[in-house]
């Protein structure tokens, strides 16, 4: 597409073919690995925390949930604001206010005071994910969002993956009050540079062409002018069924966030040190699993013409790969070995992001935005659950580390099942894409 609009451009006496738009994929990456940095710098420093504040594991596992709590809560409203009031508004008060909580979170002397900073801190994220997806809507054609989906969650993954390192370093040598403080100060540097560099109209950017502005959407086909439609999305028995099976993602993926480096710790013996490079695994091993399928299920949907039934088969295969790959890891006597297994299962995991961030994109049209926030919500009910739940099953219940694992594991499948009957090519409105 984009050789047929440079050999126009040159026709016609317009400039050369601009790339400007790959700038979103940049502050897109960029922000990813900040949103992940801030979220992995908990669950490293909870034994730290739990420690100083004297907290129970259901306690530990409260502060995991109430940053979830608050996120999911936020993130339909979010969303819908991006979509109505356009991304550039809505990212710059998403970040300035989740990097003004996460300096907090270094500064509380409680465990009440703790909570409630944790529970702003989701708030304020809450969107993120969503306005992103809406700005690749508005700046790049419908042939690229799955490839910058890969490289999105590529950047989350690795962001979270080196977080352990980070933090072990902080830990060492100063506190996990001064980790909160200074990874707050760098979405306060990224806001600054998006707000000088983004627009959302692309033409409204001196660089770039008029051959580039012609391969991007229309300005008018991204702005949602009436109510959201909430009649028709109810109405989508696959609506229902992409919530579900994001739940199920994100039910799984949730432990390498929250619970993980106390498992190193208590269950397989990991040293501090140790236990911060193995938990690394998932995320890398996960990023790398956002990329292949960016580009893998971009082939599929030129060589199959249909992008439904790609991502059907794409979201299929990494939730039953994450299901099979995640039981054996809690088998597997060798800690290391173990952790490659979780890693191989978060790498399916991350087969299943870019199908289900695009099919937000392409469902809901206009309305993109809310669809991809009320999808995340029913993420974030997950990260909400899962956290309080496995303190729960570890303290009062009682329950052993491989039967939380092999849970997860029968959740993963569940989305398996979910994907079998979503048509994510079918437009909220009725029409069907390509």
């Amino acid at each position: 597409m984009s050789s047929d609009a440079d050999g126009i451009g040159g026709a016609s006496g317009m400039r050369p073919m601009t790339r400007v738009r790959y700038g979103v994929i940049f502050f897109a990456m960029t922000l990813a690995v900040i949103t992940y940095i801030d979220r992995v710098c908990m669950s490293q420093a909870a034994p730290a925390i739990q420690q100083e504040f004297g907290l129970t594991d259901f306690q530990k596992g409260l502060l995991f949930s109430a940053f979830a709590l608050a996120y999911g809560i936020f993130e339909i409203p979010t969303g819908w604001m991006g979509d109505r009031f356009g991304v550039r508004k809505i990212l710059m008060r998403i970040v300035l206010w989740w990097s003004a909580f996460t300096m907090l979170t270094g500064c509380v002397r409680g465990y009440i005071s703790m909570l409630l900073t944790r529970f702003m801190f989701g708030a304020g994220e809450a969107g993120a994910f969503p306005n992103m997806t809406k700005m690749f809507a508005v700046w790049l054609p419908q042939s690229e969002r799955t490839m910058a989906q890969g490289w999105i969650w590529l950047a989350a993954r690795w962001g979270g993956a080196f977080t352990p390192l980070l933090v072990i370093w902080f830990l060492k040598y100063y506190s996990w009050r001064s980790a909160f403080i200074v990874f707050g100060m760098l979405g306060v540097v990224w806001a600054a540079a998006f707000w000088l560099w983004y627009r959302d109209d692309p033409a409204e950017k001196s660089k770039i062409s008029k051959s580039e502005l012609a391969i991007l959407p229309k300005p008018e086909e991204n702005v949602a002018r009436i109510p959201v439609p909430w009649k028709r999305i109810l109405e989508r028995k696959d609506v229902w069924l992409l919530w579900i099976q994001f739940f199920c993602l994100n039910y799984g993926a949730c432990f390498y966030i929250t619970w993980l480096p106390t498992y190193l710790l208590e269950h397989r013996g990991a040293t501090l040190e140790k236990g911060a490079f193995l938990a690394g695994f998932p995320l890398f091993f996960g990023g790398i699993g956002s990329l292949v399928c960016g580009y893998v299920l971009a082939y599929l949907v030129r060589r199959m013409s249909a992008a439904g039934r790609a991502r059907r088969w794409m979201a299929a295969a990494g939730f039953t790969g994450a299901s099979a790959f995640l039981a054996m890891s809690a088998f597997i006597g060798s800690p290391t070995l173990a952790m490659v297994a979780m890693g191989c299962s978060s790498f399916c995991n991350d087969l299943v992001m870019p199908p289900s961030w695009t099919a937000c994109s392409d469902m809901g049209g206009v309305f993109c935005g809310t669809l991809s926030g009320s999808m995340n919500m029913a993420g974030q009910l997950a990260n909400v659950v899962m956290p309080a739940l496995t303190g729960a099953m570890l303290g009062t219940m009682g329950c052993s580390w491989p039967m939380i694992i092999c849970v997860s594991a029968g959740i993963y499948f569940l989305g398996a099942v979910c994907w079998m009957f979503i048509e994510s090519d079918r437009k909220i409105e009725g029409s069907v894409t390509a």
